[in-house]
């Protein structure tokens, strides 16, 4: 099968990887020069991934029959609908499909239209006057959240971030100052509780569960400093977390189930990978927010352990013909990425990086490469993430001690990396933090 691959980040290797081991035959675009996607590539294209019209061009000359898109950004601006007009399936949601994530006014009207259980409290708001009369009138901690896409970053959270009522004026103010996402400010109540990620697999009307993931947002150890895309994760052996039982897993299984359903009734129907972003509080999982895509760096935890082979899976979920025998090896996995120096405040780039991909490959571990490039034959840092190191093992502190191991191959002066993702104590710490709230 010929595929054609959108997107140059860590999620996009990882999947680029896992077409590659299923046979397909990669054709890639991407705006930067990942050397990983590069390898497994017969052909690739640098652009803006946003280009519609040199996308379906390089699509159309090489033949491509099915099609993955990793990034966001190109579902906004249509491209999975462009690529159909000329009869390339694709494993992605159409641009009112990708509503789900591209609009998070869409997703919490959708949930509550169809009464599917796990939705917050929430307010929309096209101007600051508003919202500062509706913060007034509640007694409760809210999260801030611009309505467009921010790339996992424009979340702030009162108790966290905003610490008194002028903070969180300040910042509903900044959003609309700087037209930060584009479409207005989303006031959602505040759920307490353990965050995870449950990920799907969808063709339109049935899903398929991949391994639980838990993401660390927090850009420093201590889950202190400011919200990033993602500074790490890791899965179980059993697929589970330690937090969480198999019952509340299908309650958020049943909560995405829904929202596939609600999307064929309102006549956009999902096709691809969907991601779900869930609170687990005392009343159950509470939906933070529905993705239209892979998480990142959840994708670089399950896709090195999938055994049932990617390139099928997205033809399935391309053609409506998905079938729930999907298997994932029983094994842990821990991602710690390696990012600039700075990053999650203002981010020193442009600086070299080298890999021994074996070395890792003898720790018991993959590596994945997300946002650098190739300047004058050598690697060098971007703007985002840079490196992501997955250990992979039979248990979740054999996986923590093989990604630390292959971390020491990863060389750059100006890299930051959080060490404590999946470590016991930080582990224990969320395993204790359910069991307190759910004992209060």
């Amino acid at each position: 099968m010929k595929f054609l691959a959108v997107g140059g980040g860590g999620r996009e290797h990882a999947a680029v990887e896992a077409l590659y081991r299923s046979g397909a035959e990669i054709y890639s675009v991407m705006k930067n020069a990942n050397p990983g996607i590069i390898s497994k590539s017969k052909e690739y294209l640098l652009c803006d991934e946003k280009n519609i019209e040199k996308v379906c061009a390089f699509a159309k000359e090489k033949g491509v029959e099915y099609a993955f898109v990793g990034p966001e950004a190109p579902l906004e601006v249509g491209i999975v609908d462009a690529l159909e007009k000329e009869g390339i399936k694709c494993a992605a949601p159409t641009k009112a499909a990708a509503r789900i994530e591209t609009s998070k006014t869409f997703m919490r009207e959708l949930v509550k239209k169809h009464d599917i259980a796990g939705n917050l409290g929430f307010a929309h708001f096209d101007n600051a006057k508003d919202a500062e009369e509706y913060l007034k009138g509640i007694d409760h901690e809210i999260v801030v959240k611009p309505v467009g896409l921010t790339g996992g970053k424009g979340v702030k959270v009162q108790g966290e971030h905003l610490h008194s009522f002028a903070e969180t004026m300040e910042y509903i103010n900044e959003i609309f100052d700087n037209n930060i996402g584009g479409a207005g400010v989303i006031l959602e109540e505040r759920a307490v509780g353990e965050e995870f990620t449950q990920m799907v697999f969808v063709d339109g009307k049935h899903i398929v569960p991949l391994p639980l993931v838990q993401d660390h947002k927090r850009a420093y150890e201590g889950d202190v400093g400011p919200n990033t895309g993602g500074m790490g994760s890791y899965t179980d052996a059993n697929h589970l977390l330690p937090f969480i039982t198999q019952d509340e897993r299908k309650a958020a299984l049943s909560i995405l189930q829904n929202i596939v359903d609600a999307m064929a009734e309102e006549g956009c129907p999902y096709r691809g990978t969907m991601y779900g972003q869930f609170m687990l509080t005392v009343n159950g999982p509470k939906i933070i927010e529905i993705n239209a895509r892979f998480g990142d760096p959840e994708a670089m935890n399950v896709l090195p352990i999938l055994k049932t082979g990617f390139a099928d899976i997205c033809r399935m979920m391309a053609t409506g013909t998905l079938t729930s025998d999907v298997e994932f090896e029983k094994k842990a996995t821990v991602c710690k990425y390696v990012v600039p120096r700075g990053y999650g405040v203002k981010s020193e780039s442009g600086h070299e990086i080298s890999v021994d991909e074996e070395a890792i490959k003898r720790c018991g571990a993959t590596v994945y490469y997300a946002n650098v490039d190739m300047k004058d034959g050598k690697l060098v840092t971007g703007t985002s993430r840079s490196i992501g190191v997955i250990g992979i093992a039979d248990t979740l502190e054999e996986a923590e001690s093989n990604c630390e191991k292959a971390l020491k191959h990863v060389k750059c002066d100006a890299i930051a990396i959080r060490h404590d993702i999946g470590t016991r104590a930080l582990v224990q710490k969320r395993v204790d933090h359910m069991k307190a709230l759910r004992s209060a």
